[in-house]
């Protein structure tokens, strides 16, 4: 198979990415924010899926499988988990409560950013998948796998760009008096 030194490329900057969400993650356990979970969860599992997608044909054309075959498989098993991680992220309770996080002007950024990106990848996946261009199923592919690691890139900035000042601890001198002793 041609360009399997680019496919394991490409999982292993999305292996990065799933190290970048688990810390910010970690880091950010006691967030309850929707944006951040949302965008700490979106980080992570796109980048499990372009991890999972990069080695799919690497691994599948190890057992003899080449030509449309191999991208048909490899199609089909990105195609289903991409729409089965989508399904489930859409069902979370912080998916659900973005849209009050955001004014309309930023929900509708977000949004159609994401989405441009998204029905693009899929459109990709499904041409495969139905054989229609049997000469660029490779470039498809691979135009697949690299517009999920924009979408996880895409993420991260918005989980970056998205993150409040901390918060600085009130001045000593103007806490409330709490009536005990100071002995």
């Amino acid at each position: 198979m041609q360009d399997t030194e680019l496919f394991l490329s490409l999982a292993e900057i999305a292996g990065v990415f799933v190290g970048f969400g688990a810390l910010i993650s970690i880091r950010s356990a006691s967030t309850s924010e929707a944006y951040e979970v949302t965008y700490i969860r979106g980080v992570v599992t796109t980048a499990i899926w372009v991890v999972i997608a990069a080695l799919a044909p690497v691994i599948v054309s190890r057992y003899g499988v080449t030509g449309h075959d191999l991208w048909l498989a490899c199609g089909l098993l990105a195609l289903v988990i991409f729409l089965g991680l989508w399904i489930v992220n859409e069902r979370t309770t912080e998916s659900r409560e973005l849209g009050t996080a955001y004014s309309r002007a930023e929900l509708v950024g977000v949004v159609a950013s994401n989405l441009a990106f998204t029905v693009l990848l899929i459109a990709a996946l499904t041409l495969i998948v139905l054989g229609l261009f049997p000469g660029q199923e490779q470039a498809l592919y691979l135009t697949a796998v690299g517009l999920g690691l924009l979408l996880g890139v895409l993420s991260l900035l918005m989980l970056v760009f998205s993150q409040r000042r901390p918060q600085t601890a009130p001045d000593p001198v103007e806490l409330p008096a709490t009536g005990g002793s100071s002995a």
